[in-house]
């Protein structure tokens, strides 16, 4: 699809500034649950899990708003090699997006742990009890998360790059301020 508007709609943008600060928590809370053994476990888990449902819920609202209204049109000097890049790493952030929940609740399942919502609410479990199974999916689980930290570094370079070195409207898009293309 190819649009052609200048700028994101207001609820893509809305979806986007959301979700931006949840994943960097997400990936940074993941990150000190596995690093710590102290009290603090059970409550970076406790937000975790409800956290990575809501993010999966958001991306698929996201993505379905996505392909109903495309985004803005890169700049026509881009070069194709780097329009493919940009293609390509985006496809890369919502499939990592939605991965990371949907792997962690078959990983939590395979472990025999339900996925609570909040106090009795759990999710079903989605696979069936096995230890080998938890293991390889929390080691994709581990890997994954990794590569959408350095997706999202990669992300947000390209943004920085856009907005403060190229000035092409590119970071605008998503902003809803600033230049025109």
């Amino acid at each position: 699809m190819t649009p052609a508007h200048a700028h994101f709609s207001p609820l893509a943008r809305l979806l986007h500034w959301t979700m931006a600060p949840l994943i960097l928590a997400m990936l940074f809370i993941g990150v000190g649950m596995v690093a710590t053994v102290s009290h603090a476990h059970d409550t970076l888990v406790a937000i975790h899990r409800p956290l990575g449902v809501a993010l999966l819920v958001l991306v698929l609202i996201r993505a379905g708003v996505r392909i109903r209204r495309g985004s803005p049109a890169l700049p026509d000097d881009i070069p194709p090699a780097q329009r493919l890049v940009a293609r390509l790493s985006h496809l890369m952030l919502y499939v990592l997006m939605a991965a990371m929940p949907l792997i962690g609740w078959a990983m939590l399942s395979a472990a025999g742990y339900p996925v609570t919502l909040y106090g009795p609410v759990h999710l079903p479990p989605v696979m069936p009890h096995d230890e080998r199974l938890y293991a390889l999916l929390r080691a994709l689980h581990t890997w994954l998360a990794a590569s959408l930290f350095v997706i999202v570094l990669m992300h947000i370079a390209a943004a920085l790059f856009h907005g403060l070195i190229r000035r092409d409207g590119v970071l605008s898009s998503m902003t809803g301020h600033g230049s025109q293309r």
